[in-house]
């Protein structure tokens, strides 16, 4: 992580959406073709027992799901295999909603998915959704928390849940390493101006020439009243010690001395 100059809100959303871009084919070709493989064979999950044990609490089968942020779609076409109904992903890489057109195909499932900026996810689709989903990596990179979870709000059904599943907040404070790497504490918990680096390949760490993308700290107090504000009631808060990024591997191997994860359950008003 790096501190470098800092955008406009709206400015920040149009790299972030250049730099994904970008590195989608290469992510494609880091993973692509094992997850068509994967997808292919009937019944195929990537979502772990924790998770699927969630969605079986809210019913999900039958029921409408939106993932919000959904890059290459592969939990949705996961959930979309445990018998959800209507399934639709949004994500602002078109490469990346092609990616998940392709997984969904290699399943047989007829999941939608929809290329666009989060912020502006077409009207057509408000209350239309029993659950909302969000997986690691998507809070941080929104400028304005309360902007998104209003997006969230006016997609949920009334009653509908939100599930997000989250890096904790307390890991933007160190700096990721590999395993023999020291766990530095770095930065501010409460640090407002974004984070900058150039490159998104946190699968392979290839270095290629990228647009500079720029991520946020939310504290957890933030993230939650944003929640409440756009509409949203706190159902469950689960902090965890998994390591559910490509990134803090260094901190993994110190053992379970902090959260590294979230589960946060919200349900519609």
């Amino acid at each position: 992580m790096t501190k470098q100059n800092h955008p406009s809100g709206d400015a920040a959303v149009r790299a972030n959406l250049e730099a994904w871009e970008e590195v989608a084919p290469i992510h494609a070709g880091h993973n692509q073709a094992d997850l068509l493989r994967a997808f292919a064979r009937p019944g195929h999950s990537v979502l772990d027992e924790d998770t699927k044990a969630t969605f079986a609490q809210l019913g999900v089968a039958g029921k409408s799901v939106a993932q919000l942020c959904c890059n290459n779609g592969r939990e949705l076409v996961s959930l979309k295999a445990l018998g959800a109904g209507r399934c639709v992903g949004f994500d602002g890489s078109p490469a990346f909603v092609e990616q998940a057109r392709e997984l969904n195909a290699a399943a047989g499932q007829d999941c939608e998915f929809v290329a666009g900026d989060i912020h502006a996810v077409p009207a057509q689709y408000d209350g239309s959704f029993d659950i909302l989903y969000v997986t690691i990596g998507v809070l941080t990179w929104m400028p304005d928390l309360r902007a998104f979870f209003d997006v969230a709000a006016r997609l949920a059904k009334p009653g509908g849940h939100f599930l997000i599943e989250e890096q904790h907040p307390i890991m933007h404070m160190i700096e990721p390493g590999a395993p023999d790497a020291p766990v530095e504490w770095l930065y501010s918990y409460f640090q407002k101006h974004p984070f900058a680096e150039e490159g998104l390949d946190y699968w392979g760490e290839t270095t290629y020439e990228a647009t500079t993308n720029y991520s946020y700290q939310h504290t957890m107090g933030d993230t939650i009243n944003a929640a409440i504000a756009a509409g949203f009631d706190i159902v469950r808060l689960d902090e965890r010690p998994d390591h559910i990024s490509n990134t803090w591997y260094n901190v993994e191997k110190q053992g379970p001395i902090m959260p590294m994860s979230f589960d946060l359950l919200l349900r519609r008003r």
